[in-house]
């Protein structure tokens, strides 16, 4: 990057005593070149080192990165070179990220441990990546490819990284099981007493996704079978096409309509602009949500709260004197279209209020857990690490308000009689709260440093972890211009996730000082062995899995898919159906 194309004069001395070793003469090249270009390539490790910024740092395409390099360096690649460039720059980054393991685990050794944050994520059930992450410093330790969430494909990937990094003082995962189990016999294997720690934040979306689920699915087939969807989406876009040029106009007039005190529905074009506003208010009832999804949004409880105002506000119009017809029949027709939604045939209203009930019990169980979100944020996360005071007494106050909210529901669990749901749904929070919570608590954790004794508190969510993945895949969406990454995350390479390490500058200076230092440091790699670099060495493709499972990655579909697996399965098939004919 630095000169651009050039070209190299080398020359190799040769021992003049014609000496050899492993059959070669012995020779010497200059150590300047070395550091520059790797074994057997003319493109730089400064070059190397770009394009895998670019590309899995800043998520830029190659397009972008190829015209970038050339504007501004006069290095011109192609698209296939700068994949082949992302791939070498994974390969020398994992290597000394391995290499530079003892150092960086005396960093974290020197802040008195660290805890270890596990967790995966994958796209429609593929491409599968489990990251091992250092809660308080943030840096990714360790990222695979998986065929699932199985317990013996996790627990070896856990034990790499306790061999590399030492013993965790703490462990945070979700509740999958596969997750558990291996958390569990990693700290059975190494047989030391490490706090086990479940996400608050996981623990809270299965109580709701088991609380909540039965009844919003039934609430959004009513929705379903009965089109009010589609019939509020038929009637906005038929008057909106009756008012045709005059909309304008007609917004205007409900503008109008809103900021006055006449509760009856204006006449004209702004009447039907108001009746189309009505069903549209409907419509936008993704607007009373949080963006957290289920189950912390319930977006059809939601659609039937509006549907229900808007069928009554209806009804109380109609009521007034509507002196234009027009608008009268339009209103008419929006009542009708919500009527089912006030009746008990289809069953909207009894659907409806054992979603409401439970919801309210799952909102006591959010503000006991104090994971409710602000106006502006998206959940309410404990005080910045270095207040331990303050953070341990939010944890205390936090299970002090658990443990009143499971003696309030044990009082309040119906014994026998008609009221069976109200008691399943107490039954399914307290259940949950048996089976989870000892791994609630005990974030907080004692460091002993030459200053003394001090503590550290974990923290209580893998909310750093699923940032983590949210970012990476906001990335790659910017990339690849799709939304739905299944292809992408099956192709992208684990060790992607260790370049976000290069964003922290305590890993960086550990890792080679700075950031311009880091392709001298992938030379160094190189140093001992010049006849073939590193990349050229690494026979194991850098996304593939040592455990095998059911789900049929891109590798075994083209094992499937080839004219000759249907040809013997064919041949088989007709030799097989022959034999059964003439027995």
């Amino acid at each position: 990057m630095e000169h651009g194309r050039f070209r190299i004069h080398e020359s190799v001395h040769v021992c003049t005593s014609g000496c050899r070793q492993e059959g070669k003469l012995v020779t010497h090249r200059p150590s300047d070149l070395a550091e520059i270009l790797p074994p057997r390539s003319v493109i730089g490790y400064d070059v190397m080192v770009h394009v895998g910024m670019e590309r899995f740092v800043h998520h830029r395409q190659r397009a972008e990165i190829s015209a970038a390099l050339e504007t501004d360096y006069g290095v011109a690649l192609s698209s296939g070179e700068i994949s082949e460039l992302s791939r070498r720059f994974l390969i020398y980054l994992e290597t000394l990220h391995r290499a530079s393991a003892p150092a960086l685990r005396a960093a974290l050794e020197a802040d008195g441990g660290w805890p270890l944050h596990i967790d995966a994520t994958g796209e429609d059930g593929r491409g599968t990546l489990l990251v091992a992450f250092a809660g308080w410093r943030g840096w990714v330790l360790g990222s695979w490819k998986i065929p699932t969430e199985r317990a013996d494909a996790i627990l070896p990937k856990l034990q790499d990284v306790t061999g590399l990094f030492g013993a965790p003082c703490a462990i945070m995962r979700d509740l999958g099981r596969a997750v558990t189990e291996a958390a569990q016999d990693l700290v059975e294997a190494l047989d030391i007493s490490i706090p086990i720690l479940a996400c608050h934040y996981h623990f809270l979306a299965d109580i709701g996704k088991d609380l909540l689920g039965d009844a919003h699915d039934k609430l959004r087939e009513l929705f379903r079978k009965t089109g009010v969807r589609a019939q509020l989406r038929a009637i906005a876009r038929d008057l909106g096409r009756s008012l045709g040029k005059k909309v304008g106009e007609a917004r205007e007039g409900v503008v109008f309509w809103q900021k006055g005190e006449d509760p009856c529905i204006p006449a004209g074009p702004a009447g039907i602009a108001a009746v189309r506003a009505l069903a549209q208010w409907a419509l936008d009832f993704c607007a009373d949500g949080s963006d957290e999804g289920f189950p912390f949004d319930l977006p059809y409880q939601d659609l039937y709260d509006r549907c229900l105002q808007i069928c009554h506000a209806a009804e109380t119009f109609l009521r007034s004197d509507l002196a234009d017809g027009k608008v009268k029949r339009a209103l008419e027709r929006l009542h009708r279209i919500l009527r089912p939604i006030a009746c008990d045939i289809p069953p909207f209203v009894p659907v409806a209020t054992t979603l409401q009930r439970r919801a309210g019990l799952f909102q006591e169980l959010r503000k006991a857990l104090r994971l409710k979100p602000e106006p502006g944020e998206k959940k309410r996360m404990l005080p910045p690490p270095n207040d331990a005071g303050q953070q341990i007494q939010e944890l205390c106050d936090i299970r002090a308000a658990i443990k009143k909210l499971s003696a309030s529901l044990e009082k309040r669990r119906p014994m026998r009689g008609p009221a069976s749901d109200a008691r399943r749904a107490i039954d399914i929070i307290l259940s949950h709260l048996e089976i989870h919570g000892p791994f609630l608590w005990g974030h907080a954790i004692e460091i002993h440093g030459k200053s003394g004794t001090t503590i550290r508190v974990v923290d209580r969510t893998n909310d750093q972890l699923e940032g983590f993945f949210h970012s990476m895949k906001r990335g790659e969406r910017r990339r690849s211009g799709r939304k739905i990454l299944t292809q992408d995350f099956e192709q992208l390479p684990p060790a992607a996730a260790l370049a976000k390490n290069l964003t922290h500058p305590d890993y960086v200076k550990i890792l080679c000082g700075t950031l311009d230092e880091l392709p001298r440091a992938f030379a160094k790699l190189d140093q001992k062995n010049r006849s073939r670099s590193l990349a050229a060495k690494s026979a194991q493709p850098i996304a593939a899995v040592d455990i095998e499972g059911a789900s049929i990655n891109s590798t075994d579909r083209r094992l499937v898919r080839t004219e000759g697996m249907a040809k013997h399965i064919m041949n088989a098939a007709m030799k097989g159906y022959r034999h059964v004919a003439t027995a």
